[in-house]
């Protein structure tokens, strides 16, 4: 699949770690450092416009690096981009840990992966299916 993407950043464009990679790694484009303090949140840009295909969402995940290490996630997560937004990729980051933590331009601050997706349409009834589950949720399954 090809996307069409624009990159003012400077920071090579989003790309695969590894061969069996499903994210593309996102990097920062902050003018200066970015002090995240302890549970607080910030947006960060990243210089990346893309053209998502119809069909297809760009979902924006936390780096598992980040968050075990620093405490850093994102709080929306996944964060979607649609099909049909033309800004700026940005990402919203958050410090669940202990200590400030500074994002400096050019760092990996999140994971992007590209995904289809199938639009519903409703169907009201007054009744469901049944199901062996049930309501049961919240744990009702074990520990």
């Amino acid at each position: 699949m090809q996307i069409r993407i624009i990159n003012t950043s400077g920071n090579p464009l989003p790309g695969y770690s590894t061969a069996g990679a499903a994210g593309m790694d996102l990097c920062a484009n902050n003018d200066e450092p970015v002090v995240i303090a302890p549970m607080a949140r910030v947006l960060v840009p990243t210089g990346i416009f893309i053209e998502v295909p119809e069909g297809y969402e760009a979902q924006v995940r936390p780096r598992s690096g980040l968050a075990l290490k620093h405490g850093i996630t994102l709080p929306n997560s996944p964060g979607t981009i649609d099909s049909d937004y033309r800004g700026e990729v940005k990402v919203i980051m958050a410090n669940i840990g202990a200590e400030p933590f500074v994002v400096q331009k050019g760092e990996r601050i999140a994971q992007l992966v590209v995904a289809p997706f199938e639009r519903v349409e409703w169907h009201a009834v007054e009744a469901l299916t049944g199901s062996n589950r049930g309501a049961g949720g919240f744990g009702s399954t074990g520990k």
